[in-house]
């Protein structure tokens, strides 16, 4: 390529020249990115600053007490940036990135100067490779403390050249909120590399075996020992908490009762208390079963202290063997540039096969307004929506406690329609390790994006959960029979996730159109909220039904 560019492109791209951005050292022997494997890791991406401190290690860690969502005050900033406003935005997002930089500007004015549809459809699937060999670098260079703003918003939106956006664009993406104000586990791709390479949280699981030295083994095995234990103490503080809640309870039942028990009224006439009522008698009955039940959760509460302290001992024990080798969990640039692959096949599967996977956020393909953006306010929203019908959606069962766990959610900015969870939780920590799920940002309806993930991850938890028998029993079970009975072809997994948009959308709102045994189905294993089961009864005898059987099942367990 000539050092100079198109005028007309050169105008659209901001005027500037490879060689203003090109480095200087750059190889001249290596080859463009394209079908040759990527160059050596350490060559690729030299030195990457990690060492700022990130946000406390408590926003990664799993609080069983808390019962919702955190409130969104607000959606977009009350004062819009200036983001796209530099000049110098494209040449400082493509800086430093070498030849693969080049290759992508090179492709750009290419695929824009383009008039024949079939070259302008040839550049767009270059463009695609090209941009995920770039992508990456910016990436791993976004996530020290100095990185340029521009970088950061090329990897967090696909945003690398403003000059593609319209003023409208440029407007509502600027009044996206950028720091993260929210108290819950949603994050950017620049954010969430950057908590890879902290250390704040491990790198998510790949089917990919890779040869480890020894350091590598010791560190791995030191890191699933103190995640094993992290897991057994926060799943039995989680117990603790919960014992400890239900005998306050038991305990505010019993003065209430005690209390009722105390009052009399004075007979008339006389200042003498009357006799004890019917109802006084029949409750002093219950007293004992109120103290009975009590003892017996005191006696459970005693066994989870003991539990928790255990579990805190263990894991001091592990972290003190582990040493300087389990304490030191900042990713190596190996770990790194794998995490960042990881990404790429999550969007992969957000966008599909028959999908748009063109890279670059475009006014050629995003018509919306802030709201139908995947930003992290909104889909809080979504998923906060989704647990007020499925109310157990993020819930997880640890011996005899339900534990409400939010799965990790990264935010990836493609145009994919489905959202994906990629690993249900982690399996050094079963009992209280969040998942990972992938949101697309740019979808054509957000709601059914976020609904498709919060789906693939009932699916993949319930699945994990019945093991070797996902077949037969639970809830993939008896869906699984019904699938096969009904011998209908097709992934199993993709009639749930369509079923279950359903259930939320259309059942939760009284609108039968789902068969009749996959509604009891859903009923049983993921219940609506009582609110929501209290208003449908009233709906149709098919819900007046169900409930029933959720009454009759409730007073079968109490024998």
């Amino acid at each position: 390529m000539s050092d100079s560019i198109d005028p007309e492109i050169a105008a659209l791209i901001g005027g500037s020249s490879v060689e203003e951005y090109k480095p200087g050292a750059a190889n001249a022997e290596s080859k463009a990115p394209g079908g040759t494997p990527p160059p050596d890791f350490g060559a690729l991406f030299g030195e990457v600053d990690v060492s700022a401190e990130p946000h406390s290690k408590k926003e990664f860690d799993v609080d069983l007490t808390r019962k919702g969502f955190s409130p969104v005050e607000k959606i977009e900033t009350d004062k819009p940036a200036v983001w796209f406003s530099d000049p110098s935005y494209y040449k400082t997002a493509l800086g430093g990135e070498g030849e693969e930089a080049t290759k992508l500007h090179e492709l750009l004015g290419k695929y824009l100067k383009a008039t024949d549809p079939k070259d302008k459809g040839v550049y767009r699937q270059q463009i695609v490779t090209a941009f995920w060999y770039l992508d990456q670098k910016m990436a791993l260079h976004c996530i020290g403390p100095q990185a340029p703003m521009a970088k950061k918003l090329a990897v967090r939106f696909a945003a690398v050249l403003p000059n593609l956006f319209s003023p409208e664009m440029t407007d509502l993406f600027q009044r996206v909120i950028f720091e993260k104000e929210l108290d819950e586990p949603v994050y950017y791709v620049d954010e969430w590399m950057r908590a890879i390479a902290t250390g704040m949280v491990g790198a998510s699981a790949t089917d990919e075996v890779k040869p480890r030295a020894k350091d590598g083994d010791d560190k791995s095995r030191f890191v699933a020992l103190i995640q094993r234990a992290q897991g057994k103490r926060d799943a039995s503080e989680g117990i603790m908490k919960s014992k400890a809640e239900e005998r306050r309870q038991l305990e505010s039942l019993l003065k209430e009762r005690v209390e009722g028990i105390c009052s009399h009224q004075n007979r008339m006439g006389l200042n003498v208390p009357g006799s004890y009522t019917e109802t006084q008698k029949k409750t002093m009955s219950e007293l004992y079963d109120v103290i009975r039940k009590m003892l017996a959760v005191d006696k459970e509460l005693q066994q989870s202290i003991a539990e928790f302290d255990k579990a805190g001992e263990d894991l001091r024990s592990v972290q003190e063997k582990a040493g300087a080798l389990g304490q030191d969990a900042k990713a190596d640039m190996q770990t790194l540039a794998q995490e960042f692959d990881t990404v790429h096949q999550m969007t992969r599967l957000c966008v599909g096969r028959q999908g748009n996977h063109f890279p670059l956020l475009t006014r050629e393909y995003f018509h919306g307004s802030i709201k139908d953006i995947g930003t992290r306010e909104n889909v809080v929203r979504a998923l906060s929506w989704i647990e007020s019908i499925d109310c157990e959606a993020y819930c997880r069962p640890y011996k005899s406690a339900l534990n409400r766990i939010v799965p990790f959610i990264i935010l990836v900015p493609c145009y994919g329609d489905t959202g994906v969870c990629w690993e249900p939780f982690d399996n050094h920590n079963r009992a209280t390790s969040r998942g990972r799920v992938a949101i697309p940002m740019y979808p054509k309806n957000l709601a059914m994006a976020v609904i498709s993930a919060v789906a693939d991850l009932r699916w993949q938890v319930a699945k994990e959960k019945a093991s070797y028998y996902w077949m037969e029993e639970g809830l993939t079970g008896n869906y699984y029979q019904w699938f096969q009975a009904r011998k209908i072809r097709g992934d199993v997994k993709e009639f749930f996730i369509q079923d279950y948009i359903i259930w939320i959308t259309k059942e939760s709102e009284g609108i039968q159109k789902l068969d009749k045994e996959i509604r009891g189905i859903f009923w049983r294993y993921m219940p609506f909220s009582k609110e929501i089961k209290e208003k449908l009864k009233t709906r149709s005898y098919v819900y007046q039904e169900l409930y029933q059987k959720d009454v009759n099942r409730s007073l079968s367990d109490g024998y």
